[in-house]
């Protein structure tokens, strides 16, 4: 049979495990993931306090131990509020540890009492836990997959029925024991289950931290790392995917093409880093004129792309000219580093049975002829 040493033990090791995976992502400076490695560290030295029970003072394998023990449970519900871009402290959950040391203080030197201990104990566990399934349930992102979420929140809900289970069980006297380390079948099964709680959470945070990494990579292929616009691959597979909605729908599809007027003009006299912020205020400003549903990308260097669902050329003119004319009337303060830049627009409407490279080479053509004609003007394709 099982003894509670061997489950100790092997818990300890699991949380040793733990650590190790979860350091692989050290560098890759994910929010939380220190709290998450501290948590596992705590927890093994909380375990091994345990272990020496009946070898040592009672204020390292009681008092201490328990305290520890329920630290590292805060530790991984401080890294859930980081991961989560969550900037406030669980501060009623560090006056709760307070209270729960003072209470195991209490029942370990002046009214020894097990089950009061262990009922307590478990009673802050079960409330740690249950704002754990919470704090999850109501920060999951709406645009990530759900199975990594779902999954720590459930693990967390059980581990918190289940000590809340043993605190019922143990407060009201319904099993009475003298000790942790006592081998009893209640024991063994209510530490077997305790075991699971290490690797569950760690499996969970894990897969949180892999979520945040691949949700990185996303960004990289999608979002330009520069402006934050769409990238071009993105930019044109939206675009394929609006098309054939508009062609499936019969509405009307513009898309247009920007340049940005003599900007190699602006590297060579003021310097490639005032050719960035060029293009960073570029892209904020028309990212922030375009109307809801409009797709803004960067295409390369600095030309710039928008789609218009159910948007005919003259609209679509109309809005772009629009935005060119709020451009120039910027005063220099509010232009990067009082730099007064213009653009040039070309706009060309979905024709039927089209591909999306075919309107694209057309609004291209229509911003030639606008670069042709001066520069700084919005003109839809011939």
């Amino acid at each position: 049979m099982l003894n509670p040493l061997s489950i100790l033990l092997v818990t300890v090791l699991s949380s040793a495990m733990a650590m190790a995976v979860l350091g692989s992502l050290w560098r890759a400076a994910i929010p939380g993931v220190g709290y998450w490695i501290s948590a596992n560290a705590v927890a093994i030295v909380a375990l091994l306090a345990f272990a020496l029970q009946g070898h040592a003072s009672r204020w390292l394998t009681f008092v201490a131990a328990n305290g520890l023990l329920a630290f590292s449970l805060l530790l991984v519900l401080e890294g859930c509020l980081g991961f989560l871009g969550r900037r406030t402290r669980p501060w009623a959950a560090y006056a709760g540890l307070a209270a729960v040391l003072l209470g195991i203080s209490y029942w370990t030197f002046v009214a020894p009492d097990f089950n009061a201990r262990v009922a307590l104990v478990s009673a802050y566990h079960a409330g740690l836990y249950a704002a754990l399934t919470v704090i999850l349930l109501r920060g999951r992102p709406s645009n990530r997959p759900r199975y990594s979420y779902y999954f720590l929140t459930a693990a967390a809900l059980l581990l918190c029925v289940g000590h809340a289970s043993r605190g019922v069980i143990y407060g009201f006297g319904i099993i009475v024991q003298s000790g942790l380390m006592q081998v009893s079948a209640s024991n063994i099964i209510f530490l077997a289950i305790g075991i699971l709680a290490p690797p569950s959470l760690s499996i969970g945070v894990v897969m949180l931290a892999h979520d945040r990494l691949a949700e990185r990579l996303e960004r990289l292929a999608n979002v330009d790392d520069l402006t934050g616009a769409l990238a071009r691959r993105a930019f044109l597979s939206i675009g394929d995917a609006l098309m054939k909605a508009s062609l499936r729908g019969g509405s009307p599809f513009a898309m247009a093409i920007i340049d940005i007027d003599s900007f190699k003009a602006v590297n060579d006299t003021h310097g490639h880093a005032a050719g960035d912020q060029v293009l960073i205020h570029f892209a904020a400003f028309v990212a922030d004129s375009l109307r809801v549903g409009d797709v803004f990308g960067r295409l390369g260097g600095e030309e710039f792309g928008v789609l218009c669902p159910a948007t005919t050329t003259a609209e679509a003119v109309a809005l772009l000219d629009r935005v060119r004319g709020r451009l120039a009337a910027l005063a220099p303060a509010d232009l990067p580093r009082g730099l007064r830049y213009t653009f040039s627009v070309g706009v060309d409407e979905r024709r039927r049975d089209e591909s999306l490279a075919q309107l694209m080479a057309r609004a291209d053509g229509a911003l030639y002829a606008a670069k042709a004609s001066g520069r700084d003007r919005v003109m839809a394709a011939a």
